[in-house]
């Protein structure tokens, strides 16, 4: 007989636990260091708690029955995985150009900054289409991430998308699966909660794992993964040259497999019937008129080139892994594609999509090294498809109802490795000389500021929240933001109160940390 030992948990979730609060950040923390073995092995407890779990049930609490009226009704979360340095993006500080022999600690920023179409909001050089639509948004400057201790991408990201700091003991659901499980789907045929971009065969695949997922609210409400946004067309039809009665018995086969899987065996009877109601919402898609929005060939070539200006149909984004900038280079356009492909699905009715430029380690935004080199390829992978979604959407009548949040982790800064005030082990050597352009950039993980663009969906037009102190430590001195109110933010938009929970293990579980979250009026308009 199997036992559970004899499993790989590659479906993965997250957990939630009891720990002591922290305090910038408002977050719970854990002191010391962790570890991806640590991480990996509290990420696959909480994956067996996750088979056991029952009907989640609703809950809100008394004091917060009041009826939100929601302002949008799609969330896209454009997602900058790797940590995107906010004085060399969206809060530009003092231009320091690059000059052999200059101090690291005189390194502000690497970019001249530039004009937006606001004129008390600047950005720095490179990101011009999206200074052009700055006078649809609100620009967050004073996003704060929790004190986790050592800094591990995938536990700021998980704390990111579920609201809760890892370790957790029950399988902490993603903001997505939140949303696909309380507002439901709006087009029964599209998935509600559609994630593109990333894939989780490299890197740290299994710790994002840990928290792209439904948790124990079931897998009919996990994501939909396309990780290649160019071949999203053959997610949704079956192989070339596979009959009908072929495909049944293919889908019967696989349905006897799942049968034996951990869920199949160990699970309780709602997670097995979740399981089998995502194989039949799988189906429906494939058979629906609605599947055509996966197929990025139907878009004219003109327009495809707005999302990504040297379009190259049929080019396949399998470039090799290597650290120098040539990556970033040669990915130009996957991000674009992706960017497209959420509007096109929004149109159609997805509930939460999310595009990400695809977190892997030292590479995109994690920038350890060549910072500047590797930034001024980034920023050409995000400008015009940020710029034009939000374009497109307004052009269409979506943008009132579609909120666009671009976002990523946390910060980087030349010297400081976390906060001011509670700086960590330092994971990047930075010399206290430039005479390499391979150390001209910000290097170091920097969680005392961060930025967030928000567009649509309710939210204020040329508005700019919180502030950032112009001399270095560049930290947040206004307006602090942090993950909790951020999402209490995001579900008040979409009609959530920030007070609903769901019951599991006989308690409740609540949509941001323990209920606390409290939305930030002031970015509503």
């Amino acid at each position: 007989m199997k036992t559970l030992k004899s499993y790989r948990f590659d479906e993965g979730t997250s957990h939630r636990a009891l720990a002591p609060s922290g305090e910038a950040g408002g977050c719970r923390t854990r002191e010391g260091n962790w570890s991806r073995r640590d991480f990996l092995k509290t990420a696959s407890a909480a994956t067996l708690s996750a088979l056991a779990a029952g009907y989640p049930r609703a809950i809100l609490a008394a004091e917060a029955e009041e009826k939100i009226k929601p302002t949008a009704d799609t969330l896209i979360v454009l997602w900058l995985a790797g940590g995107v340095a906010h004085t060399e993006t969206f809060d530009p500080k003092r231009y320091t150009p690059f000059e052999r022999g200059m101090k690291s600690a005189e390194m502000f920023s690497t970019f001249p900054t530039i004009d937006t179409a606001v004129d008390h909001i600047k950005f720095t050089a490179g990101l011009e289409k999206i200074a052009g639509v700055t006078d649809r948004g609100t620009l967050i400057r004073s996003y704060t991430a929790g004190d986790l201790g050592f800094i591990l991408h995938s536990r700021h990201q998980y704390q990111w998308h579920t609201g809760y700091a890892p370790p957790q003991t029950v399988a902490a659901p993603h903001l997505g699966a939140i949303i696909a499980r309380t507002l439901g789907p709006k087009n029964p045929a599209v998935p509600a909660f559609i994630n593109i971009g990333q894939r989780f065969d490299l890197g740290e695949g299994e710790e994002l794992k840990a928290f792209t997922t439904a948790g124990f609210l079931g897998s009919e409400y996990g994501p939909f993964n396309i990780p290649f946004p160019e071949q999203a067309a053959d997610a949704v039809r079956p192989p070339a040259g596979m009959s009908p009665s072929r495909f049944e018995n293919r889908d019967k086969f696989y349905r006897k497999l799942l049968a034996q899987s951990p869920v199949g065996e160990f699970g309780s009877d709602y997670q097995k019937e979740s399981l089998l109601r995502s194989l039949d919402n799988a189906h429906r898609l494939l058979s629906s008129p609605a599947a055509t929005a996966f197929d990025l060939t139907r878009e004219p070539v003109e327009h495809i080139r707005k999302y990504w200006p040297d379009y190259q149909a049929g080019k396949r984004f399998d470039a090799a892994i290597d650290r120098s900038g040539s990556y970033e280079a040669s990915t130009i356009g996957r991000f674009g594609l992706g960017c497209l492909l959420a509007r096109r699905l929004a149109e159609v009715g997805a509930r939460y999509i999310e595009v990400t430029t695809e977190y892997i380690p030292f590479l995109n935004w994690d920038t350890h090294e060549h910072g500047h080199e590797k930034m001024e390829n980034l920023k050409k992978s995000i400008d015009a498809p940020v710029s034009q979604l939000v374009l497109d959407l307004e052009e269409r009548g979506l943008l009132d109802r579609t909120l666009i949040v671009l976002a990523s982790e946390f910060s980087r800064d030349a010297l400081i490795e976390g906060k001011p005030d509670k700086k960590v082990k330092d994971q990047v050597e930075v010399p206290d000389v430039v005479t390499d352009m391979k150390n001209y950039g910000m290097h170091r993980h920097f969680t005392d500021a961060g930025c967030v663009l928000l567009f649509g969906g309710g939210i204020k037009k040329g508005y700019l929240h919180g502030r950032t102190a112009d001399e270095r430590p560049f930290k947040t001195i206004e307006n602090r933001v942090v993950i909790e109110d951020l999402h209490a933010s995001l579900f008040r938009a979409v009609g959530i109160p920030p007070r609903l929970s769901y019951e599991i293990e006989k308690r409740p579980f609540y949509v941001t940390r323990d209920g606390e979250g409290k939305p930030i009026l002031d970015l509503f308009s």
